[in-house]
């Protein structure tokens, strides 16, 4: 899966003097690591389902985001009527990039023609979106799936991007940041990261009541092919005082996903259960133990600071 978005990013934002750190503000130490482990794309597949709420109950995973679109969405819909204090937010989905798993828009078609192809179904590739849709078009979208995921009775915790879509355009951007005030919910948000891998200034779009994390890790294919339980090794053991989130997407190497990303080498099945068989292990909660790092939720962040 080609994706539109940061790789890795070891940068702190620089605290002005006097000023609370994010960690001073959420009631902790100054120094302290706090961390969130936030597994992306719920709703996707059965297998995606299955194996997060695995990572969740019995893992160190203790968040993750759901998109709205996909097959697979009224499942873990149930499972969050059923489990209202985990952690799940808004994978905020404009593209469909599977050679056979497709998805169309939940707004209808008509009101949102520059967000689908000729078939009917959501773009492949986040530049198409570029390309094609409208500020407004991509904010009725996002409304939509906001509002169903609410009338599912999902209790949403934050809003974040699919593919970085909506970070690599700044109308996009706007859009998303006022729709997180609006429904009171944090949005994924990093100075550092933004102005390095999207060339966007965060401090005109943002002000002191909007929630920024300090730092943003993810893993990239060239990461991936020297081995996840490396790259996550080097990431919890280099992990900085502040608030940082660590992304990934935990499934099983199992039928179904690999024919949902037959022909993606990147972020297909093989890496997707490699996550999962990381932060299920006991190696990431020693390695979390031995360099006190206390994970945190968005569901915490939206209370603290948000609400």
């Amino acid at each position: 899966m080609k994706k539109i978005f940061f790789s890795v990013f070891l940068l702190q934002a620089l605290i002005a003097g006097g000023q609370k750190t994010l960690q001073e503000r959420l009631g902790y130490p100054k120094n302290s690591k706090l961390l969130i482990l936030h597994a992306d794309d719920l709703g996707m597949s059965h297998s995606e389902n299955a194996a997060t709420i695995f990572a969740m109950e019995h893992g160190s995973v203790n968040s993750a985001s759901i998109m709205v679109p996909c097959p697979w969405f009224s499942e873990i819909a149930a499972y969050a009527r059923s489990h209202p204090a985990t952690d799940l937010g808004l994978h905020l989905t404009l593209t469909s990039e599977w050679n056979y798993l497709k998805w169309g828009p939940v707004a209808s078609s008509s009101d949102v023609p520059g967000l689908v192809n000729k078939n009917g179904f959501l773009f492949s590739s986040v530049d198409s979106v570029h390309r094609s849709a409208k500020a407004e078009e991509v904010e009725t979208e996002l409304r939509a799936q906001i509002e169903k995921a609410k009338r599912f009775g999902i209790d949403v915790t934050h809003l974040d991007s699919h593919m970085g879509t909506l970070f690599g355009r700044t109308d996009y951007l706007k859009v998303l940041i006022k729709l997180g005030r609006e429904y009171k919910l944090p949005v994924m948000l990093s100075k550092p990261g933004f102005r390095i891998a999207f060339n966007v200034n965060l401090d005109t779009m943002t002000t002191e009541k909007d929630v920024l994390l300090d730092m943003i890790y993810t893993a990239s294919p060239a990461d991936y092919k020297k081995g996840m339980e490396n790259y996550y090794t080097g990431v919890l053991k280099s992990l900085q005082p502040g608030v940082s989130i660590l992304i990934f997407h935990v499934g099983y190497d199992d039928s179904e996903m690999k024919a949902a990303t037959i022909d993606h080498a990147d972020w297909g099945a093989e890496w997707r259960q490699a996550d999962f068989n990381f932060f299920t292990s006991e190696t990431c909660k020693t390695l979390l133990k031995e360099n006190n790092i206390h994970l945190i939720t968005w569901r915490e962040i939206r209370d603290k600071l948000v609400r």
